[in-house]
């Protein structure tokens, strides 16, 4: 190789590296770019969900209230009366529940969530052992629990089915459903 091609390979090169070089800086501007609309995505999604979280809340239990009765009645409970978003205070604690079906003799405490993980299921036992305390009139009835969601994992589900627990669910086309098979017994919490 002459000198001179040695200088134009040279020369070559450190064209091709500030090329480079300026595409890298271009690439970090872009990244730069990018990474401050997600952030600002971010921030919007936060204000909705501040703006719609308990909105949420509301559209589920408007999906899932309307069928609770028939539902239950078909499973041959007695239910005849439907309580929505019940409210109880007791030494400054309270307790809401979303629905509450009743007859003269039974209770079916219904929790309604977008999302049910093993959380929210821990969090409504807990309810359960409370509620006569935040709900006298119900003492002496038997009182079975239900949770809902649009979103129950099969794990989760059938962690509810054990402890007793009626999983319902919102399937196609809006059509509630309970997924407990015929051989489930539900817990009395009443007994407690």
């Amino acid at each position: 190789m002459t000198e001179q091609t040695t200088q134009e390979a040279v020369a070559e090169i450190w064209r091709l590296f500030r090329e480079t070089d300026a595409k890298f800086k271009e690439t970090d501007v872009k990244f730069k770019e990018t990474a401050a609309e997600i952030q600002a995505t971010n921030a919007s999604i936060r204000r909705l969900e501040g703006l719609f979280g308990s909105q949420w809340g509301r559209l589920m239990e408007a999906l899932v209230q309307p069928g609770l009765l028939t539902l239950f009645q078909a499973r041959g409970h007695q239910v005849r009366r439907l309580h929505q978003r019940s409210k109880a205070q007791r030494n400054g604690d309270t307790m809401e529940i979303d629905a509450i079906l009743e007859d003269s003799t039974e209770v079916i405490v219904g929790e309604v969530k977008s999302s049910v993980g093993i959380e929210e299921v821990n969090a409504f036992l807990a309810d359960l052992a409370e509620f006569t305390n935040f709900f006298p009139l119900y003492r002496g009835y038997q009182i079975y629990g239900a949770i809902a969601g649009l979103e129950i994992s099969v794990e989760v589900a059938r962690y509810a089915y054990r402890k007793g627990l009626f999983v319902i669910t919102v399937g196609r086309e809006g059509l509630v459903t309970i997924l407990n098979d015929d051989k489930f017994h539900p817990h009395d919490f009443g007994l407690e």
